[in-house]
């Protein structure tokens, strides 16, 4: 039996530097390539002061807290910046085990 979804790659190879599309330049430069890093979450912001009133007390977790998950990887989301203007997007990943910048 056959899959119709797309299969998953295992290792990727991402060069350093690519030149693609600017916004703000409006045309093809080089930009270099990083992989994107979710920040450190603050506490005093108020989705987690929501969260955490909404747990105090009696009856536990808010939401069910996730047992075993569907999917065995993520996306990777890469991040460009521009070495003309360091304008910096995010270019949607595709699903693979490891992504390597060489």
């Amino acid at each position: 039996m056959f899959s119709l979804c797309k299969p998953v790659v295992i290792k990727l190879n991402v060069p350093k530097e690519i030149r693609t599309y600017c916004p703000r330049c409006k045309k093809h430069q080089i930009h270099t390539v990083a992989l994107y890093k979710a920040g450190k979450r603050r506490a005093l912001a108020q989705g987690e002061r929501r969260h955490k009133r909404a747990k105090k007390g009696y009856g536990g977790q808010k939401y069910p807290l996730q047992k075993e998950f569907a999917k065995t990887t993520k996306k990777q989301t890469l991040k460009l910046k521009c070495k003309v203007c360091s304008y910096t997007r995010h270019k949607d990943g595709i699903r693979l085990r490891k992504l390597v910048i060489t």
